[in-house]
């Protein structure tokens, strides 16, 4: 069964007609809450908008996303069925994080740990989080945290997510393209699917977010494998034997004080293109900068507001550098795996941190890859690299 907004509808829902969820069958009870209309009762209280509904016991619980155009607070409803569902009242019992202007879209709801998180899209920032206490017998969802998945420039946008067999919670995103559209048209396709993230909650009641441990099988061939490397003050050592647009790389660093350090991907021998991964301890922040990603004058990296933005300016404006916060313990190093995969770049940090970025260079030679270190040394206690894989090897 899947549950789903019906455009100027309401919520809906659709019955697989087959095991492979080829064929479909939409319910003769649609829309099973219809969109409230001005000037009747519960216009105000609720939108039908973006559902995501569960079962506890024999009670069916839903959410109804937050409408970007309206502004209309995300609503819990519930009922003996789906199709039988009642307004309970405002699904969340405050939110002090949020931006004006942000909505609470795509949602998606789950214990994690001894916890419940809220997961959904904020359409002027990309994908987020909330993590808190749900009270069934109050009908109420307490956040206690809040964090995000994409930062300006980020490209991490609508999540869902899955429990397998082993009972881990694992996460894909759609992710956006910046490519103009007449390019995407005639490419045939736009956007793709994030590598799969498994999350948990830590003792300390942090999200961690870690690849799963199947993408380990996609690692070919090894192309690097060192440790104990030293970079000077404002050396860009180059990886010769690591190139590609395809790759796994894991790297251990350990960042000084009013230093800067990481890798560069996507490099052209002559530097004209490339992107910049870095950490700077004294900022506390894991940086993409992608000022130089690509020498088409077309690609436009998204802006902060990416739904109505309030001022037309702002859906053109270019962000070159995505910043997620990152703050190591003392002693603890830097822990990278990257992940390559032509216009897709992932970046997870220390199992706590994601950071996704789409990737557009002109250049055939934007293949190099590079360790620096910038205003002090660096050592980097270890690096491996391998090609990756494809997923369909046939």
């Amino acid at each position: 069964m899947i549950l789903y907004h019906g455009v100027d509808a309401g919520n809906c829902i659709a019955l697989a007609q087959d095991d492979l969820l080829i064929r479909w069958k939409k319910s003769a009870d649609n829309p099973i809450v219809p969109m409230p209309k001005p000037g009747t009762p519960n216009y105000g209280k609720y939108d039908s908008w973006d559902p995501h509904g569960w079962l506890e016991g024999d009670t069916y619980y839903a959410i109804f996303g937050e409408n970007p155009g309206t502004g209309t607070k995300a609503a819990l409803f519930k009922g003996p069925s789906l199709t039988r569902l009642q307004f309970v009242g405002r699904f969340m019992a405050h939110d002090p994080w949020s931006e004006p202007g942000e909505d609470i879209s795509c949602p998606d709801f789950f214990p994690i740990g001894n916890k419940h998180l809220l997961l959904c899209i904020s359409h002027m920032r990309g994908a987020r989080y909330f993590v808190g206490h749900w009270d069934k017998n109050k009908d109420v969802f307490t956040p206690e945290s809040h964090g995000r998945m994409n930062w300006p420039g980020g490209a991490f946008f609508a999540p869902e997510t899955l429990l397998d067999e082993k009972g881990r919670r694992i996460v894909f995103a759609w992710c956006l393209d910046e490519r103009p559209r007449a390019a995407r048209v005639a490419s045939g396709w736009s956007g793709v699917m994030s590598l799969p993230r498994v999350l948990s909650l830590s003792n300390d009641g942090t999200l961690r977010i870690e690849p799963v441990e199947e993408l380990k099988r996609l690692r070919s061939e090894a192309l690097d494998s060192r440790t104990n490397i030293s970079i000077s003050p404002d050396e860009e050592l180059l990886l010769k034997q690591v190139k590609g647009d395809s790759l796994e790389i894991e790297v251990e660093l350990q960042p000084e004080a009013k230093a800067e350090c990481g890798v560069v991907v996507r490099r052209t021998p002559d530097g004209a293109e490339q992107t910049v991964i870095s950490y700077l301890p004294d900022e506390k922040v894991l940086k993409i900068d992608v000022s130089k990603s690509t020498l088409d004058p077309a690609i436009r990296y998204r802006s902060w507001c990416l739904w109505r933005p309030h001022d037309p300016k702002d859906a053109e404006r270019r962000v070159l550098v995505q910043e997620a916060p990152l703050t190591l313990n003392r002693g603890e190093p830097l822990r990278l795996r990257i992940f390559l995969d032509r216009s897709m770049l992932e970046v997870f940090a220390n199992q706590r941190q994601c950071m996704t970025q789409r990737l557009w260079p002109t250049r055939p030679d934007a293949l190099g890859v590079a360790l620096f270190s910038r205003g002090r040394s660096t050592r980097v206690t270890m690096l491996n690299a391998w090609h990756m894989a494809s997923t369909s090897p046939h």
